[in-house]
C-alpha cells in the first residue's frame, strides 16, 4: 500500500496535523502550533527512499517526521515557506540534489533524534 494512503498531513492557520494508519500497525495522530517550530530539516533521499521532513518544536526534543510521500506533504512544504520557516533557494537545493540534509535557519547542527512517524 502507497504511504500517501495512510501518513496524511493537513495544517490550518495555527497548526499541523499528522493523522498515520499505517497497515498491521496501531494508528495515531498529533499536532503541534507553527508558532512552536524552531528549525526544519529536509533530508533527501536517494533513489529508493521518501525525502523526509524533520520538524523541530518548543514542546519536546524529538523531531515530527513527515515523509513528502505522505498526502499533504508537498503542500506542507510549500507552506513552510511561505511562513518563512523554510528557506526557498535550500529547498530548491534540496529538491535537486541526490541525498542529503538540509536544515533551516543553517549554521546549527542538525539533531535528527526522531519521533514518532517516520516511514
Amino acid at each position: 500500500m502507497e504511504l500517501s494512503h495512510w501518513f496524511h498531513v493537513r495544517f490550518d492557520e495555527h497548526r499541523v496535523y499528522r493523522n498515520v494508519s499505517p497497515p498491521g500497525k496501531p494508528a495515531w495522530s498529533d499536532q503541534f502550533a507553527w508558532s512552536d517550530v524552531v528549525r526544519v530539516c529536509f533530508e533527501a533521499g536517494d533513489f529508493l527512499e521518501s525525502d523526509s521532513l524533520y520538524i523541530f518544536t518548543r514542546q519536546r526534543p524529538e523531531s515530527c517526521v513527515i515523509p513528502m510521500e505522505a498526502e499533504g506533504g508537498l503542500d506542507l512544504l510549500d507552506e513552510l515557506i511561505r511562513r518563512k520557516l523554510f528557506d526557498a533557494e535550500l529547498a530548491i537545493r534540496a529538491a535537486t540534489t541526490p541525498e542529503g540534509l538540509f536544515c533551516w535557519p543553517e549554521g546549527e547542527p542538525a539533531p535528527l533524534r526522531q519521533a514518532q512517524g517516520a516511514a
